[in-house]
């Protein structure tokens, strides 16, 4: 990213996120169906906070805010700033309207600049590097909580008719046998990375092989009409439990019409592609299918040695690791320390990256983190033994 000149990269983030929302009508920019699934205007809006309040408000003189309510409004999660409105209420927000947020942005885009046209400490420097890619991971969340709310309607509208995303088909076959040894894990600490790619360390593996290819619909299809669903012994009984209380019958946006499987995309509703990579399935399914296989999840250290002799990158994938630190890892003193520390607990590591995230979010040390329930994101399954 360093080797384009800072403001140039601030410039071409914000006019992506803008990109992805220009296919919207204004009241796609509000509903919020879950608490996990933010609405489009909040991400625009949240994604220009984090640059007010991180940075423009410590670094240039005199500067005032845009508006003292959207502190409380667009704080996501950080404590350290201050009071911030429930993440469930996020949809509630019918005022401002998209209008004010696009000034908002604006406004504090003409202050960016000013800023980054004076001499930037490489501290500020550091900081605004890791605005930008705060808001190209909230590029993707914006895609995919857009699709959730989308896919809920029961007339499976059109958000652009190219953007199916879940075509992809896999292009090798066969497997990849991993000796027994020591090896290296994590970020070597060049270039941008987040902090919990840290430190670099040393860890065993035993010996294993994993799939150069990851699961397909049409196998995962053979899953569900073999009663993988209903049959508990495939799966943890936490997952069970969530099967059980959610009524859950197959990866979400899956509907069975005239006996024959469709899943939403965004381009509209479509017939479920059996050759195309599996998609939004959670961690529980991801274990149910690999024990009906009689496999497993690859670690997230096995995934990241292995992932140099696969092709990776069209969907998340679930490892069988739990979001823990590394050794070393410290949080951050402030609000950016709460960017990913406290969040470890309760989650599973997926590795990798999908077809909607920014690509300069695709390293193979790349730690992305979600509740074991969650479905909604573009996330696969690679099986290994």
């Amino acid at each position: 990213m360093q080797r384009m000149p800072v403001e140039n990269i601030y410039r071409n983030t914000r006019k992506a996120t803008e990109a992805l929302c220009s296919p919207l009508s204004p009241e796609d920019y509000v509903p919020q169906l879950v608490e996990y699934a933010s609405p489009p205007k909040w991400h625009l809006a949240h994604t220009t906070w984090f640059f007010e309040e991180m940075i423009l408000k410590q670094q240039l003189p005199d500067y005032q805010v845009f508006d003292p309510q959207f502190g409380f409004l667009f704080n996501s999660y950080y404590n350290t700033i201050g009071e911030r409105l429930a993440r469930s209420a996020r949809g509630d927000i019918t005022r401002p309207d998209v209008e004010s947020v696009y000034q908002y942005r604006d406004y504090v885009d003409e202050h960016m600049h000013k800023l980054m046209n004076t001499s930037l400490s490489p501290q500020v420097n550091e900081l605004i590097i890791l605005g930008i890619n705060h808001e190209q991971q909230h590029q993707e969340l914006l895609l995919t909580d857009l699709k959730f709310a989308l896919g809920h309607n029961p007339l499976f509208p059109v958000y652009h008719k190219d953007a199916n995303y879940l075509d992809n088909a896999n292009t090798e076959e066969g497997r990849i046998q991993i000796d027994a040894g020591l090896y290296e894990v994590g970020h070597e600490e060049k270039g941008f990375h987040f902090d919990n790619e840290c430190s670099r360390h040393k860890v065993y593996l035993n010996s294993f092989s994993i799939d150069k290819a990851l699961v397909t619909n049409g196998e995962y299809l053979e899953f569900i009409e073999a009663g993988g669903y209903e049959n508990f012994q495939y799966w943890l009984d936490d997952g069970w439990h969530w099967l059980q209380q959610n009524r859950i019958k197959a990866p979400l946006y899956w509907h069975k019409l005239d006996n024959t499987w469709h899943y939403y995309t965004l381009a509209g509703l479509q017939s479920v592609n059996p050759d195309a990579m599996l998609c939004h399935v959670s961690y529980y399914e991801a274990c149910a299918f690999a024990s009906y296989m009689s496999k497993r999840l690859p670690t997230e250290f096995e995934w990241e040695i292995a992932s140099q002799y696969f092709l990776w990158g069209k969907r998340w994938e679930w490892t069988n690791s739990a979001y823990l630190p590394y050794p070393d890892y410290k949080i951050s003193a402030g609000a950016v320390g709460e960017y990913n520390g406290k969040f470890m607990i309760n989650q599973m590591v997926l590795r990798g990256a999908s077809v909607a995230t920014a690509p300069q979010h695709s390293r193979n040390t790349y730690r992305n983190f979600f509740l074991p329930h969650l479905q909604w994101q573009y996330s696969g399954i690679r099986l290994a033994q």
